[in-house]
């Protein structure tokens, strides 16, 4: 086995890449019936690399970008979101959400700051759908694949959407694509963090960085690599194990409800189409 096999795994082109995705995001919008998306800013590089996308698929007037700070919420955060906005000249707003989710937690003062922060995604979330109603466009995802296999992430909150373009993405192929597409400089080389609190990292919260993380992402899942291989090729064991059980115990958030089967033909199970069906 060669020492760049998961190197190898993780190069993309770039170029066919954004082809691909400039026609998937048209074609799925299109198809529901949609001209129109609407985009969670956030100043980082997985929102700012799909704005991209939008804007070069759909075209600027098409794109609606919304920015939602909680009061936690870093003037960098706020400075590089409006930087993406101005350099891609789409339609934006600011939606500020301290005043909804205060209101929420005063009736439970104790509450942790993962709570906090689960529910500053999920009411970022409410925000993102309402403004889908009103602009007309349907809401586009912004996990990646390492995130999205991870479980980094909050269930209806930041992993919902109608349609994510760089969900078959991993994190440290998205800042190529990033590179290609001409995202702003800062947002490159800022740290990846969700701003979820003060100082708050996600490589520091999952306790690996993406770089470590993808490398053997790659080779478990895509080149479906045994343990042993794993092993051999040079990663810890512990990691491996650590690594797989994430992805084993968040699969519910990869996947629709479980429905208990009552009939011939349930939902996910039995009564399964493609998302095109009928078209």
């Amino acid at each position: 086995m060669e020492r760049d096999a998961a190197q190898a795994a993780l190069d993309i082109n770039p170029e066919l890449v954004t082809s691909i995705l400039d026609r998937f995001i048209s074609t799925e919008l299109y198809r529901a019936g949609f001209r129109r998306a609407v985009v969670g800013v956030s100043g980082g590089i997985d929102s700012s690399v799909v704005a991209t996308l939008a804007a070069r698929a759909l075209g600027p007037d098409n794109v609606l970008a919304v920015t939602m700070p909680y009061k936690t919420s870093s003037e960098a955060t706020r400075r590089d979101a409006q930087t993406v906005i101005e350099h891609l000249g789409v339609r934006s707003l600011d939606v500020p959400i301290t005043e909804s989710v205060d209101a929420y937690f005063r009736r439970f003062p104790d509450a942790s700051r993962l709570r906090l922060a689960n529910k500053c995604a999920r009411e970022r979330m409410t925000v993102l759908y309402d403004q889908s109603a009103a602009f007309e466009g349907l809401v586009l995802g912004t996990s990646n694949k390492s995130e999205l296999l991870l479980g980094y992430g909050t269930q209806y909150g930041d992993l919902a959407s109608a349609v994510n373009p760089v969900g078959d993405l991993y994190k440290t192929q998205i800042y190529r694509l990033a590179e290609y597409l001409g995202v702003p400089e800062p947002i490159l080389k800022k740290p990846p963090t969700g701003d979820l609190w003060v100082g708050q990292t996600d490589e520091g919260e999952l306790g690996f960085t993406y770089a470590e993380v993808d490398r053997l992402l790659v080779l478990m899942v895509d080149c479906r690599w045994r343990r042993a291989e794993l092993v051999e090729f040079g990663f810890d064991p512990q990691f491996v194990d650590h690594v797989a059980e994430l992805i084993r115990r968040n699969h519910y958030k990869r996947r629709m409800p479980v429905i208990a089967k009552l009939s011939s033909r349930t939902m996910d199970c039995d009564f399964r189409y493609a998302r095109d069906w009928g078209t």
